[in-house]
């Protein structure tokens, strides 16, 4: 769901995994037709980002030493 928000509103993407900064500059970045391509492969990047950050805390807790 958040890679089709990152694909549409790139900004909605940055906010729902809780990165305001991001999400203003990419919603500023949307206002253009030529910026809508980069905020979208950012916000694609970043998501996939806190998606592998997720996968590698769940994994680390799950450990046993």
């Amino acid at each position: 769901m958040r890679l089709l928000l990152a694909i549409f509103l790139p900004f909605l993407a940055f906010l729902s995994i809780g990165r305001r900064g991001a999400s203003l500059t990419a919603l500023l970045l949307q206002a253009t037709l030529i910026g809508w391509l980069p905020a979208t492969i950012w916000a694609i990047h970043a998501v996939r980002e806190y998606n592998s950050e997720r996968k590698l805390q769940y994994a680390l807790s799950n450990t046993r030493l």
